[in-house]
C-alpha cells in the first residue's frame, strides 16, 4: 500500500536521536526535519534497512497576504524549508 504513513528516525553521528519525522515519502519526513533546523538530514526508515540522506536548508521568504492564523509569521517573513536528495546507504 502506497498511501500508508512511513516512520523515520533522524541520525545524528550515526546513533538514533529522540526525533521521528513521519510520511508517506521519505522527502516530506526530510522537509519537516529541515524546518526544524536540521542540514545534514540522515533519516533511518523504520521496518526497513534503509537510511535517506538529504541536504536541508530554510529560505525566508514574504508571508501569503492570506496567511492562516496557525501558521508562524516573524517580521511579516515565513520558513521555507529545501531538501535535496544525496542518496540511500543501506544498513547490514
Amino acid at each position: 500500500m502506497a498511501d500508508e504513513v512511513k516512520y523515520f528516525v533522524l541520525l545524528k553521528g550515526g546513533k538514533d536521536t529522540e526525533h521521528i519525522y513521519s510520511g508517506k515519502q521519505p522527502r516530506q519526513a526530510a522537509l519537516k526535519a529541515a524546518s526544524d533546523g536540521a542540514t545534514d538530514i540522515k533519516l533511518r526508515e523504520r521496518g526497513t534497512k534503509k537510511i535517506h540522506i538529504f541536504k536541508g536548508s530554510i529560505e525566508w521568504v514574504s508571508a501569503p497576504a492570506n496567511a492562516p492564523s496557525w501558521l508562524k509569521v516573524q517580521n511579516g517573513k515565513v520558513k521555507k524549508p529545501n531538501v535535496k536528495k544525496i542518496g540511500i546507504e543501506r544498513t547490514k
